[in-house]
């Protein structure tokens, strides 16, 4: 005591406890160290975790990913890796990052996520979906739950035998079995034709509730004393499903009136804050009751409406957050619970694969028949099948329940944590066996469609132009971002002629009756057809993106009623009504890389003329411009972020990378003319619109030069077409675009053929059209199509009879031809000269001049990058071609529009 005192007097324990408290203060500076776990302050080993976590979950996620696995494999192997059987073997690695002390956070950081994730998996629910399909989904559902638990349960019984401690209820084992073997992961990512999707779909949400009955009714048998417990927990649960499915839904959707969530089709800050104090306050009552707190999530999933989208913007706000983050903190809790050491003999192993075999054969062959009886192929039917026999998160959850409630040991636990893995990784590879994409776009069923609407106009979509003028009267817009839609407004618009000229002029097919009855049937003027039957038609194509995001999985599923409430589509068709347009939509759920080939089908089935791929600057550019020189400051263009062009201007919206490949894959697989809009922003001050085409020849400049003529005969429209021909030697220095042209003025009424002819018919030398193979047969039926194309346009004949909207547009054109020793650098001239007299209101047209170049301009393009100190891949030529490519370097402050014509029409 005297010592005590002393040392009480001396200030001895006084200064410990201020040298602990700076320690803490202090932090590393003090010599703390940040691993270790401290009870006070357990954020630090919590961040260690889960940094290792996420990163060990992104890294085998990117490899499989590769192969086309869903990202719990990664999720689940992680796991297992950083538990004992791998990781865990080194020396003081789980004593340094998984203590057993921090294990309690780790743990209710996963609970959490783990109830969000089941509210997620309820709110997928949608009885609707079920209804659409009730005989196929239903024959499904039931044989994949009467079999599989059949067969679960005789499992049971050799598992038990073979593994179990006796003390372990034989009833409770054998049911949690049954479960465990019957239970069908909610197929997130379905790789299917719609119809085939939702069938799986809905007949995994029977299973779904089917299975998660069961299992709460074993959680609730073994957590209970007695059979009167039980029995008070069984009812106590009923009358709780009752209470939030009926009074508290009714409350729910009230308020969301109320507050005017449903129709706005999202949730206010208020919703939000209801919904998450349900979801929490609903587990928490599942827990006291002695069910599992994951019970309470699900079920109050199952209150969410899915009218509006509202369920869709709902999952929208936490979704990436449970799946980043807190699934994979539980999925690790999973691993370091499993100890494949234990499977350690040849008796473990065999009772492992017998696992597997009859968990897969049991959905596979079940599901699959079922499918079958009901009208499905044995294509679809094995697709099904495959599915159905995928476990994935929810068996995963489903073995922590029973590891928790005791029903198994840690070798069994493992034993089945092998057989989930193998089965969801072998999913995807039968599925795509099965049903490869070649023989589940084809459907029209894939996409849903409205309707043609034109501002109260009821008529019809017109079909394919069959006009000699070669123009285009439908058209199919696709738009898969909000950014794209003023540029695929501005082309809609000057497609579109003003109310003096409304009528796109078409020549009607003459009938071979009606030529022979007419004494001037042949060289006469062909009939011009009325309004109605050459209006313009736009398709808007709208693209969502599947992926394994909720959010994507409750689109495709309601895609029909997104058809209508989607704002990109809700946008574009005002649009269109205000401005007298036949606007139709449609739109598809899909994979991002199927996205060309749904646009090759919808091509295909709506014999669509030309499909126009919108490109827009995006909504972080600058709204500052450089006015030097005609080049472009704030409004950059896609391919500003490939040429770093400014620090200081923000990158384009558009990803210039991936939705560069998606465009060339649209112009490598279209079987339409293909159009591509890059808007770099308009000049609103003023009303013309200046087209500008270099023509070179080919089939995509002869498209160009036929949809530039289209173009102008909007009245607000003006044109310059230069033919530019390469010289072998240079003629005088680069000059400005207006010296050395020879100019071809078109007059109102009628074109004079002698003041054409002598100028405009110059022999273009072979070289500079080149086809194929490159054999003389092909040159001089390019260079032939070339003049007629030409001629048409610039010389009066009897031959080539225009109408008077298309003799109107020519009057507004001025042809050129210039012979050229540097092309590329007389049409830079061009245009900036353009620019600096027209400012932004510039749109260059050309050729993309890809499939079959009629020049190599790959050295002057080169030697231009060299000029402006850029260096780039051939990304951009071949996205844009060689003058486009030109374009984009220069930074010329000019929208482009590339064309490329049908292989069909190439040749």
């Amino acid at each position: 005591m005297a010592e005590f005192s002393r040392r009480m007097s001396d200030g001895e324990y006084v200064r410990s406890l201020v040298r602990r408290a700076a320690s803490s203060q202090g932090g590393i500076f003090s010599g703390d160290n940040p691993s270790e776990y401290n009870a006070t302050d357990p954020i630090r080993i919590w961040v260690i975790q889960v940094v290792i976590i996420i990163a060990m979950t992104q890294f085998l996620a990117l490899i499989f990913g590769r192969i086309r696995q869903p990202r719990v494999i990664a999720e689940v192997i992680g796991g297992v890796l950083l538990g004992p059987t791998v990781m865990g073997r080194i020396p003081g690695f789980k004593n340094a990052i998984f203590p057993d002390a921090a294990m309690p956070q780790l743990n209710l950081t996963a609970t959490i996520g783990l109830v969000l994730f089941l509210f997620l998996v309820g709110l997928e629910i949608d009885t609707r979906l079920m209804r659409r399909n009730i005989k196929a989904a239903t024959a499904v559902s039931v044989a994949g739950l009467l079999v599989p638990l059949g067969l679960g349960a005789a499992l049971g019984v050799g598992v038990y035998r073979e593994f179990i401690d006796p003390k372990v209820n034989f009833g409770y084992f054998v049911l949690f079995t049954a479960v465990a073997v019957g239970i069908t992961a909610f197929p997130v990512l379905c790789p299917l034709g719609y119809h085939c999707r939702v069938v799986v779909l809905s007949a995994g949400v029977g299973n779904d509730v089917v299975g998660w009955v069961l299992l709460a009714l074993t959680v609730a048998l073994v957590n209970a004393s007695t059979g009167l417990v039980a029995l008070y927990v069984l009812l106590t649960s009923v009358g709780f499903v009752i209470f939030l499915l009926f009074p508290v839904k009714w409350g729910y959707l009230w308020l969301c009136r109320r507050t005017g969530s449903l129709e706005q089709g999202s949730p206010t800050a208020l919703m939000m804050t209801v919904t998450l104090l349900m979801v929490f306050i609903s587990a928490f009552f599942t827990d006291i009751i002695g069910v599992h707190a994951i019970f309470g999530g699900f079920l109050a999933g199952l209150v969410i409406p899915h009218d509006n989208g509202f369920a869709i913007s709902l999952v929208e706000k936490i979704e990436d957050l449970v799946s980043i983050l807190l699934l994979p903190l539980y999925f690790t809790l999973s691993g370091l619970r499993t100890n494949l050491g234990l499977l350690d003999n040849g008796v473990t192993w065999g009772y492992t694969i017998l696992i597997c075999v009859v968990a897969f054969f049991s959905k596979f062959l079940a599901c699959g028949a079922a499918a079958f009886g009901t009208g499905f192929n044995w294509r679809e039917s094995g697709a099904i099948g495959s599915l159905m026999s995928c476990k994935g998160l929810v068996e995963l959850i489903v073995l922590n329940v029973g590891l928790q409630a005791g029903v198994l040991d840690t070798r069994v636990f493992s034993m089945f944590v092998i057989h989930a893995i193998i089965l969801t990784f072998i999913t995807t590879p039968l599925t795509l066996g099965f049903y490869p994409s070649k023989y589940r776009i084809h459907t029209k069923s894939n996409m849903a469609r409205d309707a043609p609407k034109a501002g109260g106009d009821s008529e019809a979509a017109p079909r394919r132009s069959t006009s000699e003028e070669g123009f285009k009267t439908r058209f199919a817009v696709v738009l898969d971002k909000i950014e794209q839609l003023p540029a695929a407004m501005t082309l809609a618009q000057l497609l579109h002629p003003s109310t003096s000229t409304e009528t796109l002029v078409q020549e009607d097919v003459v009938s071979d009756s009606e030529k022979q009855s007419s004494p001037h049937s042949v060289g006469s003027v062909p009939k011009v057809s009325s309004a109605s039957s050459s209006r313009i038609s736009i398709d808007a194509l709208r693209l969502i993106e599947l992926t394994n995001r909720t959010s994507a999985v409750l689109k495709s599923t309601e895609s029909t009623s997104l058809l209508q409430t989607d704002s990109i589509i809700s946008i574009f068709r005002t649009f269109g009504q205000l401005n007298k347009l036949i606007i139709s939509a449609a739109l598809s759920v899909i994979p991002y890389d199927e996205f060309p080939t749904a646009i090759s089908t919808h091509v295909s089935e709506t014999e669509t003329d030309m499909v126009i791929l919108p490109w827009s600057r995006g909504t972080g550019a600058t709204s500052t411009v450089e006015e030097d020189a005609g080049k472009i400051g704030g409004a950059r263009n896609p391919f500003d972020g490939i040429f770093n062009k400014s620090n200081t201007q923000p990158q384009d919206q558009t990803s210039s990378v991936v939705y560069a490949e998606f465009i060339r894959r649209v112009f490598l697989s279209c079987p339409s003319d293909v159009a591509l809009f890059v808007d770099r922003g308009s000049n609103l001050t003023t009303v013309n619109q200046q087209l500008v085409l270099p023509f070179f020849g080919g089939p995509d400049d002869r498209l160009a030069l036929s949809f530039l003529v289209q173009l102008c005969i909007n009245p607000d429209v003006k044109a310059t077409v230069v033919w530019v021909v390469k010289t072998d030697t240079p003629l005088t220095p680069r000059s400005s675009s207006g010296d050395d042209l020879k100019k071809l003025q078109v007059p109102d009424t009628v074109l004079s053929p002698t003041g054409r002819s002598q100028t405009v018919y110059h022999t273009v030398a072979a070289a500079d059209t080149v086809y194929g193979n490159q054999n003389t047969e092909i040159r001089l039926a390019s260079d032939t199509a070339d003049n007629i194309i030409w001629d048409r346009y610039t010389r009066n004949s009897t031959t080539y009879a225009h109408s008077s909207a298309v003799l109107s547009a020519l009057s507004r054109i001025t042809f050129m031809r210039q012979d050229a020793f540097e092309p590329l650098h007389h049409v830079l001239d061009l245009v900036n000269g353009e620019v600096s007299q027209c400012g932004r209101n510039v749109i260059v047209v050309t050729g993309r001049s890809r499939r079959m170049a009629t020049e190599n301009h790959a050295p002057e393009l080169g030697r231009i990058l060299a000029e402006k100190g850029f260096s780039i891949g051939s990304s951009v030529s071949k996205t844009v071609g060689s003058v486009g490519a030109a374009l984009v370097a220069d930074g010329t402050a000019a929208s482009l529009l590339v064309v490329q014509a049908a292989a069909t029409h190439a040749n």
